[in-house]
């Protein structure tokens, strides 16, 4: 992607190069993920970290995911496609998913949440907002216990 695109379904989403996303996507049909398939989403989410975009935090809940994620500059030019990365991660993460509960069908909704982060201060509070929401949903103590976590050092 070389400049600013705008796509949309029922939200709108902006894409321009070189800006960090806060991004929120949810399992369909209010499904739980377990343990196991937690992992297995944080690893997707991961899978592209400093290959396709720089994931700088990311928690995977039981219903929904959030990230602070930015699309990375390609080799040829323009920076890989935000929309084309979520889509694999949750194309990945739903086979392996289905693959364990032996079914087929809807992991996630189609729909995603994205925001561009407009300043370093909005930055930081979407940081924290990713790191505390299992505290508040009182999942763990500190975000440090909560074991669907990644946060870059």
């Amino acid at each position: 992607m070389t400049s600013f695109k705008i796509t949309r379904r029922n939200l709108p989403h902006w894409q321009e190069p070189e800006r960090v996303y806060f991004l929120t996507w949810r399992c369909a049909k209010e499904q739980g993920l377990s343990p196991e398939e937690r992992t297995i989403v944080l690893e997707a989410v991961r899978y592209w970290d400093n290959r396709k975009w720089k994931v700088y935090a990311a928690v995977v809940m039981s219903s929904h995911v959030h990230a602070l994620v930015q699309p990375l500059i390609q080799s040829k030019g323009g920076t890989f496609d935000l929309a084309e990365i979520l889509h694999s991660v949750k194309s990945f993460s739903a086979h392996q998913i289905n693959r364990q509960r032996e079914r087929h069908g809807s992991i996630w909704q189609d729909e995603r949440f994205d925001r561009i982060v407009r300043d370093e201060m909005e930055f930081k509070e979407k940081w924290e907002y990713i790191r505390n929401n299992p505290v508040k949903n009182g999942l763990c103590q500190s975000p440090e216990k909560y074991p669907w976590l990644y946060e870059r050092t």
